[in-house]
C-alpha cells in the first residue's frame, strides 16, 4: 500500500505561483543541460523509501491548506558539498489539485497514509480547480466543498 509525504510549501501563496516556481526551475535546469526532473531537496531522508516509492505522492500545504500533491517518482540520499546528509526528492512536474483540507503548521515533513489521504479533484469538479485559490481556500474553510 502506497505511503505518502506531506510537507509544508513555504514561499508560495498558491497552486499557480507553485506551478511557476516548477516551471521557473525546469527552464534552468534544461539551459544549464540538466535531466529534465523537478527536484525538492529536504535534509532529513525518509526511511520507508520503499512505500513512498510504491505509489506515493508529495502533499504539499499552501497557506494552511493541503492543496495540491506530486507524485514520487525517486528518492536520492545525498551529502552536500558542507558534508551535510541531505535527500532529493524527485517530483513529477505536474500538480494534481485536491479538495483542500485545513492543516496546522509543521517543520519537515509528516507521513500520510493511504487511508488519510485527501481526494483528487476529478474532472467532473473542473469548476472548483478553474477558481481562484483564495475562493476555493475560503469555501473550504467554510465547509462547502
Amino acid at each position: 500500500m502506497a505511503l505518502h509525504l506531506l510537507k509544508l510549501c513555504v514561499g508560495v501563496a498558491s497552486i499557480t505561483d507553485l506551478e511557476d516556481w516548477i516551471s521557473m526551475s525546469m527552464t534552468m535546469r534544461r539551459r544549464s543541460g540538466q535531466a529534465e526532473e523537478q527536484i525538492h531537496t529536504t535534509r532529513m531522508v525518509p526511511k520507508r523509501v520503499e512505500e513512498l516509492l510504491d505509489g506515493g505522492s508529495l502533499y504539499w500545504v499552501i497557506k494552511g491548506q493541503v492543496s495540491c500533491r506530486q507524485v514520487l517518482r525517486d528518492i536520492r540520499p545525498f551529502t552536500d558539498n558542507s558534508g551535510i546528509g541531505r535527500c532529493q526528492l524527485v517530483l513529477t512536474p505536474e500538480l494534481i489539485p485536491i479538495v483542500p483540507r485545513p492543516c496546522r503548521a509543521f517543520q519537515g515533513w509528516r507521513y500520510l497514509a493511504d487511508h488519510e489521504k485527501p481526494a483528487d479533484i476529478t474532472a467532473g469538479e473542473a469548476a472548483i480547480v478553474d477558481m481562484p485559490d483564495d475562493m476555493r481556500r475560503e469555501l473550504a474553510q467554510l465547509g462547502l466543498i
